[in-house]
């Protein structure tokens, strides 16, 4: 299972809306085969696995040895055990249910991590491979299973994507830059900024932001596989006034922008899980901050804290604050970290917390 983990670590960032999963198959305590769902559409990790066993050439001193199977095996997979992290798939989506393909491959055992948290599928590829002769084991590594997905699981469960609150401050907890200095925080900052977007599927700001920074909100500089995708740009305006000029329209990723106008945020959250979004990344600006941790859509923050006050009319997080019914946001799991010249903060809002709201 531990290998079958690392398959699925292969595939983290690139099966959205999918979640990220591997799949190893053993026959007689021998490794045969293994492979990871590599994009939406692909195959899942368990036919991926399945066809690199039927498809295989063997290598000289390789321990999954031909012997194993005789001229007159029909099939490769039969007697073998097949490891995967998540329940297998149940249902006809882009690709046929691996249940189908499990039983039609002569699988003799399935053993799996993580339930699929959906309450359509949850439990119901156990029966239908049970009923078919199959021996099922659940809950293998179970929690490092399910960590893999743990956004997806959230939109599977909330309907509404992971909500990650992020900003660049001074330390009086301002985000306007002064005119003579473009940023705030430290490059390594930035840096941890970039890998933190390629983290989240979308990247939500407020109309406001786009008119006054005209933000691209893209990845650069840092090392990223080939197809991993640009997350969605998100722009939440109640106005609609959006510069036609602007990056997020013009540039070469202006089919990955969605523009939301006349919604409240939770309705503009709701209709991104909808499209399958799981997690959501909300860079500001102060004001939709603010909303964001009003209307008790936050579940994770990462504020970056620069050593230098400075004043200034935007404060991180606007909102109604203390001038609402709502109780104080309090952090659990919070973690310090020094970024170059900077303090990184993060932590969960607590769940408790949230639940009371």
């Amino acid at each position: 299972m531990r290998l079958a983990i690392k398959e699925a670590s292969r595939a983290l960032g690139l099966t959205a809306p999918n979640p990220a999963v591997g799949a190893v198959i053993v026959k007689n305590g021998l490794l045969l085969a293994k492979g990871y769902h590599r994009a939406p559409g692909l195959p899942h990790a368990e036919i991926e696995a399945i066809r690199r066993l039927e498809n295989r050439r063997w290598k000289i001193g390789d321990r999954s040895h031909p012997k194993l199977l005789t001229p007159n095996s029909q099939l490769p997979a039969a007697g073998s055990t097949l490891y995967v992290t998540l329940e297998p798939c149940s249902s006809h989506g882009k690709t046929p249910p691996c249940t189908g393909a499990i039983i039609a491959a002569g699988i003799s055992r399935v053993v799996y991590g993580a339930r699929d948290p959906d309450k359509r599928h949850l439990g119901r590829a156990t029966r239908i491979l049970r009923k078919a002769g199959i021996e099922v084991t659940e809950g293998v590594l179970a929690e490092e299973c399910a960590a893999l997905n743990a956004y997806w699981n959230h939109r599977n469960t909330r309907g509404l994507p992971w909500v990650i609150a992020k900003a660049g401050m001074s330390l009086d907890g301002r985000i306007d830059s002064p005119p003579h200095r473009r940023w705030i925080t430290s490059t390594a900052s930035r840096k941890e900024a970039m890998h933190l977007r390629a983290s989240v599927e979308a990247i939500l700001v407020g109309g406001g932001t786009v008119r006054t920074d005209d933000p691209s909100l893209t990845i650069r500089g840092i090392k990223l596989a080939k197809n991993h995708p640009q997350p969605w740009r998100v722009v939440w305006s109640r106005s609609g006034k959006i510069p036609k000029k602007s990056k997020l329209l013009a540039d070469a990723h202006r089919d990955r922008t969605l523009v939301f106008t006349g919604m409240t945020l939770r309705k503009v959250l709701q209709e991104l899980g909808k499209r399958g979004i799981s997690s959501v990344l909300i860079e500001g600006g102060g004001h939709t901050l603010g909303e964001a941790f009003d209307q008790n859509m936050v579940d994770e923050v990462r504020f970056f804290i620069a050593p230098v006050i400075q004043g200034g009319s935007v404060p991180a997080v606007g909102g109604r604050g203390r001038g609402s019914r709502a109780p104080t946001i309090q952090l659990t799991d919070v973690i310090h970290k020094k970024i170059g010249s900077d303090v990184m903060v993060s932590g969960r809002v607590l769940r408790k917390q949230r639940n009371r709201l």
